[in-house]
């Protein structure tokens, strides 16, 4: 029998992980858009690929969940990916078409996201050394993935960056300056 403070561990690490699931859903349905997004252009192939490794640590995780008896929670789940599809509402300067700073946002998200699970393998890497339902070896690989993931995502966005924002660029910041300038009211600042 579970003593209280047991009881409340569980209800925290279910809480815990659910939440990194739903982040993960969320994740793995951005990337998915932003890979269609530039499907047939440079970043195309490496965001797909990108989509189907989150995809498969979000299975990953649900097993992990399995195997601790956490109940996976689909609301939660239904909240990130909600969360996702409002987080295209944001104001990128353009209100019916894609802006070159959607990538630059996007990626940015993305890497966050990866930083997020990583954090999440590092706390079950934690447990693993006091449960021996937690794979330690494949949390290793699993980190080693998140490390490779979030550099890519990083490359990715330096280089959208330096496509969006450098001297000579149209969306460059000089333009944004005088974008912003001419849709904000008068005394904004």
């Amino acid at each position: 029998m579970r003593t209280s403070s047991e009881h409340e561990a569980n209800h925290m690490l279910e809480l815990y992980l659910n939440d990194h699931l739903a982040g993960a859903s969320a994740g793995v349905d951005l990337l998915k858009r932003a890979a269609k997004s530039h499907h047939g252009e440079p970043f195309g192939p490496q965001l797909e690929h990108l989509a189907r490794e989150v995809a498969q640590d979000r299975e990953i995780l649900k097993e992990i969940m399995r195997s601790l008896d956490v109940s996976e929670r689909r609301s939660r789940a239904v909240l990130g990916r909600l969360g996702e599809k409002a987080g295209r509402l944001k104001l990128n300067g353009r209100l019916f078409s894609r802006s070159p700073l959607s990538d630059v946002i996007e990626l940015e998200a993305m890497r966050l996201g990866v930083q997020g699970k990583r954090s999440c393998w590092l706390t079950l890497r934690t447990l693993a050394k006091s449960d021996a339902r937690i794979d330690a070896a494949r949390l290793a690989w699993l980190l080693e993935r998140a490390e490779e993931q979030a550099e890519l995502l990083e490359e990715l966005r330096t280089r959208c960056a330096v496509r969006v924002f450098g001297p000579g660029r149209a969306g460059s910041a000089s333009t944004v300056r005088r974008a912003k300038a001419r849709s904000l009211p008068r005394g904004a600042f």
